[in-house]
């Protein structure tokens, strides 16, 4: 029989509210199976219906996963935040695994908001400054996308959880890249919505797998048109008409396209949403203008717009008029195109530089744009430690992998062209005396 030690209450909500306490404080852990519905309803002294109400409002939070035929587990990856902060690095330590763009490549847009006015005294007429939506659009038309209707969120992972709600229930299945970004895995578990994943090549989403994936039933899809996080990659222009066809046979699909890093992650964008019934396009600033701006524009059918733009005033009610007007000054600056420009040349420089330095000691990688590559590994654990004691931080590639193969992702956003080749000297040492990598 399993411990039921943890887990009390005399209501539902009362036991889902124990069980997520334990959740939290690590006393039931990542993958931990529950008592089953019977050995609970025994111990407790209630009625079955009370477990499985107090399981169903877990599960659609995303705090634990009932698999077909199998005992409720706590979710792997569940959505609460870690009891402990994250270990420091070592004093000396280069950090390539924060994904992050550099600091030093961020916009210096003081003149351009030196006269900026900080509308403070009064609610305003509108949630989007009309001025931004036409700076936007231009944002969109880069991409190829036609944005009649905008709407200003807090963010791209804001904006990709608005869409998902607009149409998605609980127990609905998402389609997402595999690998992905860990962020978009927890966002649809807390959502109570299930990751179904599709494998991705440096070209994005592999039409094979994702014509087998559109067979899931699933409710909607969310991609990256390019700078994927963790892979770098970018759809081109064969790849994305390849998807669109695909999209035809899941007319009802709702596709959404996070193209968080736009135009600084060093390809041309492609959009995969034309002629279709319910898309979204979100685009942030954070990468190009600066993480803390949390501004990010959503373009969608008008079905969905109008849903999301009604729940944002209900609740937000809108993005501050400060910071939408920062934006819209520095994107207004041509000072500030200059240095994205410079930016963008700078983050593609780097990161080619890395990939060339790999190839040279015989190591595959991907990183087709943005900030990051890709290196499949045995032991992404072994690899990690072993950098780490060569002065290195790379990510191990489990926080963003469903079922792909083990792999480090490395940032190369500050990586010198001089730092990377010792790097990848540091790192073939390693690989050396590691396993090999099994075939994909």
């Amino acid at each position: 029989m399993s411990d039921t030690s943890q887990i009390s209450g005399t209501t539902a909500r009362e036991i889902a509210a124990s069980i997520e306490r334990s959740v939290r404080e690590g006393g039931l852990a990542p993958g931990t199976a529950l008592p089953s519905v019977r050995e609970l309803s025994r111990a407790l002294g209630l009625s079955p219906v009370t477990i499985v109400a107090a399981l169903r409002e877990l599960r659609q939070r995303g705090i634990v996963l009932t698999r077909e035929r199998r005992r409720t587990i706590v979710n792997p990856r569940p959505p609460l935040p870690p009891a402990l902060a994250p270990a420091s690095l070592p004093r000396g330590t280069r950090d390539l695994a924060n994904g992050l763009p550099d600091p030093r490549l961020l916009p210096r847009g003081r003149a351009a908001l030196r006269s900026l006015a900080l509308p403070t005294e009064s609610y305003p007429d509108e949630g989007t400054l009309p001025a931004l939506v036409g700076e936007a659009r231009r944002q969109f038309a880069e991409a190829g996308v036609a944005a009649d209707d905008i709407c200003v969120v807090s963010g791209a992972l804001d904006g990709v959880e608005r869409v998902l709600g607009a149409h998605l229930l609980a127990g609905d299945g998402v389609l997402v890249e595999d690998p992905g970004y860990p962020a978009v895995f927890d966002l649809l578990r807390a959502m109570g919505l299930v990751p179904i994943p599709v494998p991705l090549d440096d070209r994005g989403m592999q039409p094979k797998a994702l014509a087998s994936a559109l067979r899931s039933g699933a409710r909607a899809l969310v991609l990256t048109p390019r700078g994927q996080n963790p892979t770098g990659a970018a759809l081109d222009a064969h790849r994305a008409k390849a998807i669109r066809e695909l999209l035809r046979r899941a007319p009802d699909l709702l596709v959404i396209e996070d193209d968080h890093q736009g135009p600084v992650s060093g390809v041309r964008g492609e959009s995969v949403i034309a002629a279709r019934r319910r898309w979204a396009v979100v685009r942030s600033v954070a990468k190009s203008l600066g993480p803390d701006l949390r501004v990010a524009f959503v373009t969608c059918d008008a079905e969905t717009l109008a849903r999301v733009a009604g729940r944002f005033a209900f609740g937000p009610g809108w993005v501050s008029y400060i910071l939408q007007r920062a934006v819209l000054e520095l994107l207004r600056s041509s000072q500030v195109r200059g240095q994205l420009t410079r930016a963008t040349g700078a983050y593609a420089e780097r990161r080619e530089a890395l990939l060339a330095a790999l190839a040279e000691h015989g190591i595959s990688a991907t990183g087709r744009s943005g900030f990051n590559v890709w290196v499949p590994v045995a032991d992404e654990g072994v690899v990690a430690a072993a950098l780490l004691q060569s002065g290195w931080a790379v990510a191990p590639g489990a926080r963003f992998r469903i079922a792909t193969l083990p792999a480090v992702r490395i940032t190369t956003a500050t990586l010198l062209p001089e730092e990377a080749r010792r790097f990848a000297r540091d790192l073939a040492r390693v690989l050396r005396a590691s396993p090999r990598p099994r075939a994909a």
